[in-house]
């Protein structure tokens, strides 16, 4: 019985620390209005007939907060990545040297931080709902144990650790949520 327990709750703090994983990755595709190649992600380009991501074809630097640069490691490909970044939605214009493409990420309207803001805290309240959703799974499997013989003790016992774990990563996403927001307002 204590193994099944135990099997419960390593599964639901394991969909908890899911959630928060899955925030900060998407937190970070989020454009705060300073330069980060992690929005270039979702870019894939055709590289000698595979569909391949920006990143392995070229090389991505933020020279300052504003700008990213995008060396193709072959010349050709430079039309290929400017079309790639054109039909793509990430809203960003790209001009080049020959050599270098450059991307400046314009200042952010405070109307636009505020709508960055309100979508971080929709994918915060996302991650928390998956994390009260993994405790109250775990919680009526320890339920359906003590119809099965567990003690009554050691469920209430396993009811107080999970909320004490829910609570850890309510607080992680909390964290995240906060540090994004404070990146998106600070001009």
């Amino acid at each position: 019985m204590n193994d099944e327990l135990e099997l419960f709750e390593s599964a639901a703090e394991e969909q908890m620390q899911n959630a928060v994983t899955h925030l900060d990755d998407t937190l970070q595709h989020i454009r705060a209005g300073k330069a980060n190649p992690r929005i270039l992600e979702p870019i894939k380009i055709d590289y000698y007939g595979t569909m391949s991501p920006l990143s392995s074809c070229a090389t991505i630097v933020t020279p300052d907060a504003r700008t990213i640069a995008i060396t193709p490691w072959e010349k050709k490909l430079i039309s290929d990545i400017e079309r790639a970044i054109i039909n793509s939605n990430i809203g960003l214009a790209p001009s080049n040297n020959g050599e270098t493409i450059r991307l400046v990420l314009p200042p952010l309207t405070e109307e636009r931080r505020r709508e960055l803001c309100k979508q971080c805290k929709g994918e915060a309240e996302q991650a928390k709902m998956s994390i009260r959703n993994a405790r109250r799974d775990a919680i009526e499997e320890f339920k359906k144990l003590v119809k099965n013989g567990l003690s009554e003790d050691i469920e209430k016992d396993a009811e107080e650790d999970m909320q004490k774990t829910h609570d850890k990563y309510i607080a992680k996403v909390d964290a995240l949520y906060a540090a994004k927001e404070k990146e998106i307002m600070t001009v």
